[in-house]
Order: structure tokens, then C-alpha cells, then sequence
């Protein structure tokens, strides 16, 4: 489950990809599976995807206890080739974050 919390130390990597209709369930696919490969990494929290509802993009929030720890799940993935395999099926985005501020009902 994400965490999202101020000041609390967790890295979240934002990745909105840009795909196409037609590609949109397999990128899905591929993420889900790299975030099920990821979840073994220590350090590692969440992930969730999400998708717009004209097809033409995926939103990847991923949480690690650290900036060392997103680095490993990032060289974990890379080795098993799943940026390689994403490419094919869209135009990444991302970006690492940190939460400043939070408001809740």
C-alpha cells in the first residue's frame, strides 16, 4: 500500500508513460510484473499503476524506504530487462520525489 506521508524519509518514483491504445494492457502488464519482480528487493514498498481512460498513457508510483534502495530496484530491473521490454510499448517519464506536503479529509 503507498505510503504517503511528509518528511518520512520514502523516495517515490512518478512515471507517466506515453503509449498508445492498443499497447496500453501490455505496458500494464510488463509493470505489474517488474513491480511483483521488485517487491523482493529490500527496501522496496509500493507500487501502483494506473491508467488514463483514453489509452494514451500509464502512471507507474512506486515507493522505496530510500534513494540507495530505489537504485537497486532500479539496477534489478534493468539487468532483467524490463526498461528494455517497456520501451517497446511506450515513452517514459519519470522522475523521483519526495513528499512535502500531504492534506487529508
Amino acid at each position: 500500500m503507498p505510503i504517503i506521508k511528509a518528511a518520512d524519509g520514502t523516495i517515490t518514483q512518478i512515471n507517466v508513460f506515453a503509449t498508445t491504445p492498443e499497447s496500453q494492457q501490455a505496458l500494464i502488464s510488463i509493470l505489474a510484473e517488474a513491480a511483483k519482480f521488485s517487491s523482493a528487493t529490500n527496501g522496496w514498498r509500493s507500487a501502483s499503476l494506473h491508467r488514463s481512460l483514453d489509452g494514451t498513457k500509464v502512471a507507474n508510483y512506486a515507493q522505496t524506504d530510500s534513494l540507495d534502495a530505489m537504485k537497486v530496484v532500479f539496477e534489478r530491473l534493468s539487468a532483467a530487462g524490463f526498461m528494455q521490454r517497456t520501451q517497446k510499448l511506450g515513452t517514459a517519464n519519470p522522475g523521483l520525489f519526495e513528499v512535502v506536503f500531504t492534506l487529508e479529509r
